[in-house]
Protein backbone atom coordinates (compact mmCIF):
# COMPACT_ATOMS: atom_id res chain seq x y z
CA UNK A 1 0.00 0.00 0.00
CA UNK A 2 3.16 2.37 0.43
CA UNK A 3 3.87 1.90 -2.89
CA UNK A 4 1.06 2.60 -3.94
CA UNK A 5 0.67 5.78 -2.06
CA UNK A 6 4.02 7.46 -3.19
CA UNK A 7 3.00 6.47 -6.80
CA UNK A 8 -0.80 8.56 -6.41
CA UNK A 9 1.41 11.42 -4.64
CA UNK A 10 3.89 11.77 -7.83
CA UNK A 11 1.03 11.14 -10.65
CA UNK A 12 -0.95 14.15 -9.36
CA UNK A 13 2.77 16.40 -9.39
CA UNK A 14 3.43 15.02 -12.90
CA UNK A 15 -0.16 15.63 -14.38
CA UNK A 16 0.19 19.47 -13.59
CA UNK A 17 3.42 19.64 -15.34
CA UNK A 18 1.49 18.18 -18.45
CA UNK A 19 -1.65 20.20 -17.72
CA UNK A 20 0.69 23.36 -17.52
CA UNK A 21 2.31 22.52 -20.84
CA UNK A 22 5.57 21.96 -18.64
CA UNK A 23 7.99 19.52 -20.08
CA UNK A 24 9.61 16.83 -17.72
CA UNK A 25 12.90 17.19 -16.83
CA UNK A 26 15.86 15.60 -15.32
CA UNK A 27 17.55 12.30 -16.56
CA UNK A 28 15.31 8.76 -17.12
CA UNK A 29 15.52 8.03 -13.62
CA UNK A 30 12.77 9.46 -11.68
CA UNK A 31 15.13 9.39 -8.74
CA UNK A 32 18.30 8.86 -7.53
CA UNK A 33 20.85 7.05 -7.86
CA UNK A 34 21.09 7.80 -4.00
CA UNK A 35 24.58 7.08 -2.42
CA UNK A 36 22.98 3.72 -1.01
CA UNK A 37 22.18 3.14 -4.45
CA UNK A 38 18.44 3.81 -4.24
CA UNK A 39 16.70 4.22 -7.52
CA UNK A 40 13.05 5.38 -8.69
CA UNK A 41 11.99 4.43 -12.08
CA UNK A 42 9.09 5.71 -14.04
CA UNK A 43 7.02 3.15 -16.19
CA UNK A 44 4.20 4.66 -18.56
CA UNK A 45 1.47 2.46 -20.30
CA UNK A 46 -2.17 3.49 -21.93
CA UNK A 47 -4.21 1.02 -20.51
CA UNK A 48 -6.68 1.30 -16.98
CA UNK A 49 -5.02 0.65 -13.76
CA UNK A 50 -4.66 -3.14 -13.29
CA UNK A 51 -6.71 -3.36 -9.73
CA UNK A 52 -5.93 -6.47 -6.90
CA UNK A 53 -3.90 -7.84 -9.88
CA UNK A 54 -6.98 -8.12 -11.60
CA UNK A 55 -7.64 -6.05 -15.14
CA UNK A 56 -5.84 -5.95 -18.64
CA UNK A 57 -3.37 -8.46 -18.64
CA UNK A 58 -0.76 -5.49 -19.73
CA UNK A 59 -1.42 -3.27 -16.68
CA UNK A 60 -1.17 -6.89 -14.62
CA UNK A 61 2.03 -7.55 -16.26
CA UNK A 62 3.51 -3.79 -15.48
CA UNK A 63 2.54 -4.31 -11.76
CA UNK A 64 4.04 -7.40 -11.21
CA UNK A 65 7.34 -6.20 -12.91
CA UNK A 66 7.25 -3.32 -10.44
CA UNK A 67 6.62 -5.70 -7.64
CA UNK A 68 8.88 -8.19 -8.27
CA UNK A 69 11.77 -5.68 -8.71
CA UNK A 70 11.22 -3.77 -5.68
CA UNK A 71 11.09 -7.06 -3.90
CA UNK A 72 14.59 -9.02 -5.23
CA UNK A 73 16.27 -5.79 -4.55
CA UNK A 74 14.93 -5.13 -0.88
CA UNK A 75 13.64 -2.14 -1.94
CA UNK A 76 16.33 -0.53 -3.68
CA UNK A 77 14.66 -0.28 -6.44
CA UNK A 78 11.42 1.23 -6.91
CA UNK A 79 9.11 1.14 -9.97
CA UNK A 80 5.87 3.62 -10.35
CA UNK A 81 3.27 2.73 -12.69
CA UNK A 82 1.60 5.48 -14.01
CA UNK A 83 -1.46 3.84 -16.45
CA UNK A 84 -4.29 4.83 -18.08
CA UNK A 85 -1.95 7.99 -20.23
CA UNK A 86 -1.92 9.59 -16.71
CA UNK A 87 1.96 10.39 -16.93
CA UNK A 88 2.20 11.13 -20.89
CA UNK A 89 -1.14 11.66 -22.61
CA UNK A 90 -0.48 10.89 -26.24
CA UNK A 91 0.50 6.87 -25.59
CA UNK A 92 2.70 7.03 -28.99
CA UNK A 93 5.25 9.81 -27.76
CA UNK A 94 6.32 7.08 -24.60
CA UNK A 95 9.21 5.98 -26.89
CA UNK A 96 10.36 9.52 -27.45
CA UNK A 97 9.90 10.34 -23.77
CA UNK A 98 12.29 7.61 -23.08
CA UNK A 99 15.26 8.32 -25.55
CA UNK A 100 14.75 11.60 -24.25
CA UNK A 101 15.40 10.09 -20.78
CA UNK A 102 11.98 11.75 -18.94
CA UNK A 103 10.34 7.92 -19.21
CA UNK A 104 12.54 4.62 -18.19
CA UNK A 105 9.95 1.89 -18.60
CA UNK A 106 6.47 1.41 -21.07
CA UNK A 107 4.83 -1.58 -21.84
CA UNK A 108 4.78 -0.06 -25.32
CA UNK A 109 3.48 -1.35 -29.01
CA UNK A 110 6.95 -0.61 -31.06
CA UNK A 111 5.06 0.17 -34.23
CA UNK A 112 4.16 3.45 -32.31
CA UNK A 113 7.63 4.70 -33.22
CA UNK A 114 7.57 3.46 -36.73
CA UNK A 115 7.84 7.29 -37.50
CA UNK A 116 11.34 7.56 -36.13
CA UNK A 117 12.32 4.09 -36.25
CA UNK A 118 10.47 2.71 -39.91
CA UNK A 119 11.84 -0.79 -39.24
CA UNK A 120 9.34 -1.16 -36.21
CA UNK A 121 6.62 -1.86 -38.95
CA UNK A 122 7.91 -5.41 -39.24
CA UNK A 123 5.92 -5.87 -35.93
CA UNK A 124 2.88 -4.98 -37.10
CA UNK A 125 2.92 -6.17 -40.69
CA UNK A 126 -0.86 -6.72 -41.79
CA UNK A 127 -1.18 -10.63 -42.30
CA UNK A 128 2.18 -11.42 -41.41
CA UNK A 129 1.54 -13.27 -37.87
CA UNK A 130 -1.74 -15.08 -37.93
CA UNK A 131 -1.67 -16.68 -34.79
CA UNK A 132 -0.38 -17.09 -30.97
CA UNK A 133 1.85 -19.85 -31.68
CA UNK A 134 3.60 -18.17 -34.42
CA UNK A 135 4.06 -14.78 -32.94
CA UNK A 136 5.36 -16.73 -29.64
CA UNK A 137 8.08 -18.59 -32.34
CA UNK A 138 9.18 -14.91 -33.28
CA UNK A 139 11.56 -14.46 -29.69
CA UNK A 140 13.72 -17.59 -30.86
CA UNK A 141 14.24 -16.91 -34.51
CA UNK A 142 15.91 -14.48 -36.58
CA UNK A 143 13.92 -12.07 -37.09
CA UNK A 144 13.62 -11.79 -33.08
CA UNK A 145 17.28 -11.32 -32.68
CA UNK A 146 17.11 -8.43 -35.19
CA UNK A 147 14.19 -6.72 -33.96
CA UNK A 148 15.87 -6.38 -30.65
CA UNK A 149 19.24 -5.32 -32.01
CA UNK A 150 17.14 -2.55 -34.00
CA UNK A 151 15.53 -1.76 -30.47
CA UNK A 152 18.37 -1.47 -28.37
CA UNK A 153 20.11 0.36 -31.68
CA UNK A 154 17.76 2.98 -31.17
CA UNK A 155 17.78 3.38 -27.25
CA UNK A 156 15.47 0.92 -25.63
CA UNK A 157 15.85 -2.80 -24.55
CA UNK A 158 13.12 -5.23 -24.85
CA UNK A 159 12.92 -7.13 -21.58
CA UNK A 160 9.80 -9.08 -22.10
CA UNK A 161 7.76 -10.26 -25.29
CA UNK A 162 4.36 -9.02 -25.15
CA UNK A 163 1.89 -9.93 -28.27
CA UNK A 164 -1.74 -9.42 -28.98
CA UNK A 165 -3.96 -10.56 -30.87
CA UNK A 166 -6.31 -8.17 -33.16
CA UNK A 167 -10.23 -8.36 -33.58
CA UNK A 168 -12.76 -6.34 -35.39
CA UNK A 169 -16.14 -4.69 -34.30
CA UNK A 170 -18.66 -3.18 -36.44
CA UNK A 171 -21.58 -0.87 -34.82
CA UNK A 172 -23.94 -2.71 -37.38
CA UNK A 173 -25.38 -6.04 -38.21
CA UNK A 174 -23.01 -7.12 -40.64
CA UNK A 175 -19.75 -8.53 -39.32
CA UNK A 176 -16.13 -8.44 -41.40
CA UNK A 177 -14.67 -11.20 -42.20
CA UNK A 178 -13.07 -10.67 -45.27
CA UNK A 179 -12.25 -7.46 -47.74
CA UNK A 180 -15.55 -8.72 -49.53
CA UNK A 181 -17.75 -7.62 -46.00
CA UNK A 182 -15.91 -3.67 -46.36
CA UNK A 183 -19.49 -1.96 -46.82
CA UNK A 184 -18.87 0.78 -49.39
CA UNK A 185 -17.56 4.16 -47.53
CA UNK A 186 -17.19 2.83 -44.69
CA UNK A 187 -15.01 4.17 -41.76
CA UNK A 188 -12.32 2.45 -39.31
CA UNK A 189 -9.66 2.74 -37.08
CA UNK A 190 -6.48 0.96 -36.57
CA UNK A 191 -3.23 1.09 -35.64
CA UNK A 192 -0.17 0.68 -37.76
CA UNK A 193 1.00 3.30 -40.96
CA UNK A 194 1.35 -0.61 -42.94
CA UNK A 195 -1.95 -1.84 -41.66
CA UNK A 196 -3.84 1.28 -42.49
CA UNK A 197 -2.31 1.21 -45.83
CA UNK A 198 -3.89 -2.56 -46.42
CA UNK A 199 -7.13 -1.19 -45.15
CA UNK A 200 -7.26 1.58 -47.49
CA UNK A 201 -6.34 -0.50 -50.34
CA UNK A 202 -9.59 -2.61 -49.86
CA UNK A 203 -11.82 0.31 -49.71
CA UNK A 204 -12.10 1.68 -45.85
CA UNK A 205 -11.79 5.12 -45.02
CA UNK A 206 -9.91 5.60 -41.82
CA UNK A 207 -9.79 7.51 -38.73
CA UNK A 208 -6.76 8.22 -36.45
CA UNK A 209 -6.89 7.66 -33.29
CA UNK A 210 -5.69 5.71 -29.59
CA UNK A 211 -8.01 2.76 -28.31
CA UNK A 212 -9.45 5.01 -25.51
CA UNK A 213 -11.03 7.17 -28.06
CA UNK A 214 -12.79 4.49 -30.10
CA UNK A 215 -15.70 4.09 -27.76
CA UNK A 216 -16.93 7.50 -28.05
CA UNK A 217 -16.12 7.74 -31.69
CA UNK A 218 -18.37 4.65 -32.43
CA UNK A 219 -21.12 6.16 -30.07
CA UNK A 220 -20.96 9.09 -31.97
CA UNK A 221 -20.89 7.42 -35.80
CA UNK A 222 -17.85 8.90 -36.73
CA UNK A 223 -16.28 5.53 -36.73
CA UNK A 224 -18.28 2.41 -38.26
CA UNK A 225 -16.08 -0.57 -37.28
CA UNK A 226 -12.87 -0.24 -34.98
CA UNK A 227 -9.40 -2.89 -35.43
CA UNK A 228 -7.75 -3.10 -31.99
CA UNK A 229 -6.40 -5.81 -29.98
CA UNK A 230 -8.92 -8.17 -27.61
CA UNK A 231 -7.96 -6.90 -25.09
CA UNK A 232 -8.78 -3.23 -25.26
CA UNK A 233 -11.93 -3.85 -26.49
CA UNK A 234 -12.64 -5.36 -23.15
CA UNK A 235 -10.80 -2.74 -20.83
CA UNK A 236 -12.75 0.24 -23.20
CA UNK A 237 -16.02 -1.87 -23.05
CA UNK A 238 -16.63 -1.42 -26.60
CA UNK A 239 -18.91 -4.61 -26.47
CA UNK A 240 -21.69 -1.69 -25.42
CA UNK A 241 -21.04 -0.03 -28.72
CA UNK A 242 -20.66 -2.73 -31.71
CA UNK A 243 -22.73 -5.51 -32.80
CA UNK A 244 -20.59 -7.54 -34.10
CA UNK A 245 -17.43 -8.92 -33.20
CA UNK A 246 -14.61 -10.30 -35.43
CA UNK A 247 -12.99 -13.08 -32.65
CA UNK A 248 -8.97 -14.22 -33.43
CA UNK A 249 -10.11 -17.58 -31.78
CA UNK A 250 -10.49 -19.50 -34.52
CA UNK A 251 -6.53 -19.21 -35.06
CA UNK A 252 -6.97 -16.08 -37.73
CA UNK A 253 -6.47 -12.38 -37.87
CA UNK A 254 -4.82 -10.09 -39.75
CA UNK A 255 -3.78 -7.72 -36.98
CA UNK A 256 -0.96 -8.96 -34.58
CA UNK A 257 0.69 -6.23 -32.68
CA UNK A 258 3.84 -6.31 -30.53
CA UNK A 259 3.84 -4.57 -27.22
CA UNK A 260 6.72 -5.10 -25.13
CA UNK A 261 7.37 -4.34 -21.73
CA UNK A 262 10.76 -2.39 -22.90
CA UNK A 263 13.08 0.08 -20.81
CA UNK A 264 15.60 2.88 -22.20
CA UNK A 265 18.66 1.73 -22.47
CA UNK A 266 20.37 4.97 -20.99
CA UNK A 267 17.94 4.08 -17.89
CA UNK A 268 19.89 0.96 -17.74
CA UNK A 269 23.21 1.99 -18.01
CA UNK A 270 22.37 3.89 -14.34
CA UNK A 271 21.59 0.71 -12.72
CA UNK A 272 24.50 -1.29 -11.13
CA UNK A 273 24.96 -4.54 -12.37
CA UNK A 274 23.19 -6.49 -9.94
CA UNK A 275 20.15 -4.02 -10.58
CA UNK A 276 20.63 -4.67 -14.25
CA UNK A 277 20.72 -8.84 -13.41
CA UNK A 278 17.38 -8.40 -11.66
CA UNK A 279 15.45 -6.26 -14.03
CA UNK A 280 16.43 -8.71 -16.66
CA UNK A 281 15.84 -11.93 -14.86
CA UNK A 282 12.53 -10.46 -13.73
CA UNK A 283 11.32 -9.53 -17.38
CA UNK A 284 12.33 -13.07 -18.48
CA UNK A 285 10.32 -14.67 -15.56
CA UNK A 286 7.30 -12.27 -16.60
CA UNK A 287 7.88 -13.98 -20.62
CA UNK A 288 5.44 -17.24 -19.82
CA UNK A 289 2.71 -15.26 -17.85
CA UNK A 290 2.91 -12.35 -21.20
CA UNK A 291 2.14 -15.46 -23.64
CA UNK A 292 -0.36 -16.96 -21.76
CA UNK A 293 -2.43 -14.09 -20.57
CA UNK A 294 -2.53 -12.86 -24.27
CA UNK A 295 -4.28 -16.48 -25.16
CA UNK A 296 -6.63 -16.46 -22.37
CA UNK A 297 -7.52 -13.45 -23.01
CA UNK A 298 -9.04 -13.51 -26.47
CA UNK A 299 -11.39 -16.61 -25.25
CA UNK A 300 -12.37 -14.16 -22.21
CA UNK A 301 -13.65 -11.88 -24.70
CA UNK A 302 -15.35 -13.73 -26.68
CA UNK A 303 -17.24 -14.88 -24.24
CA UNK A 304 -17.94 -11.28 -22.71
CA UNK A 305 -18.62 -10.10 -26.23
CA UNK A 306 -21.07 -13.27 -26.38
CA UNK A 307 -22.48 -12.78 -23.31
CA UNK A 308 -23.47 -9.10 -23.74
CA UNK A 309 -25.52 -9.73 -27.00
CA UNK A 310 -22.81 -9.06 -29.26
CA UNK A 311 -22.66 -11.40 -32.38
CA UNK A 312 -19.57 -13.18 -32.16
CA UNK A 313 -17.45 -15.03 -35.44
CA UNK A 314 -14.24 -16.37 -36.23
CA UNK A 315 -12.36 -15.80 -39.84
CA UNK A 316 -12.19 -18.99 -41.88
CA UNK A 317 -8.57 -19.78 -43.19
CA UNK A 318 -10.42 -18.45 -47.03
CA UNK A 319 -11.12 -15.32 -45.34
CA UNK A 320 -6.97 -14.71 -43.69
CA UNK A 321 -5.98 -16.03 -47.10
CA UNK A 322 -7.93 -12.75 -49.25
CA UNK A 323 -6.24 -10.47 -46.37
CA UNK A 324 -2.98 -11.96 -47.06
CA UNK A 325 -3.41 -11.28 -50.75
CA UNK A 326 -4.81 -7.70 -49.93
CA UNK A 327 -1.53 -7.27 -47.59
CA UNK A 328 1.01 -7.60 -50.87
CA UNK A 329 1.18 -3.82 -52.07
CA UNK A 330 1.54 -2.78 -48.04
CA UNK A 331 4.79 -5.73 -47.68
CA UNK A 332 6.14 -4.51 -50.79
CA UNK A 333 6.04 -0.78 -49.89
CA UNK A 334 7.96 -1.37 -47.06
CA UNK A 335 10.63 -3.19 -48.73
CA UNK A 336 10.96 -0.65 -51.40
CA UNK A 337 10.93 2.36 -48.66
CA UNK A 338 12.33 0.74 -45.62
CA UNK A 339 16.61 0.28 -45.16
CA UNK A 340 16.44 -3.52 -45.01
CA UNK A 341 13.21 -3.71 -45.46
CA UNK A 342 13.34 -6.64 -47.69
CA UNK A 343 15.43 -8.69 -45.72
CA UNK A 344 13.22 -8.16 -42.48
CA UNK A 345 10.12 -9.70 -44.32
CA UNK A 346 11.94 -12.44 -45.18
CA UNK A 347 13.22 -13.20 -41.99
CA UNK A 348 9.51 -12.49 -40.53
CA UNK A 349 7.89 -15.29 -43.04
CA UNK A 350 10.06 -17.71 -42.08
CA UNK A 351 9.16 -17.75 -38.77
CA UNK A 352 7.29 -21.21 -37.94
CA UNK A 353 2.98 -21.27 -38.13
CA UNK A 354 3.31 -23.73 -35.62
Amino acid sequence: MARQQRTTTRLTSAGALLASGALLSGCGLASGPTADGEVTLRLSHQWPAAEDGEGDFRAVLAERFAEEVESRTDGDVTVEIHPNNSLIEDPTEQYTAIREQTLDLSVYPLDYAAGDVPQFSITLMPAMVRSHAQAQNWAESEIGDRVSRIAEDNGVRILTWVWNAGAIGTAGPDPILSPDDVPPGSVTRAAGPRVEEMLEGVGFGLSSMPSSDIYNALQTGTLDSAITSTSSFSSYRLYEQVDTFTSPTGGNTFWFMFEPLIMGTESCDRLTEEQQRIVDEVGADLQEFAYTASEEDDQRVHEEFAANGVEVVQMSDADFEKWREASQPAWEGFADDVEGGQELLELAQDVPAE
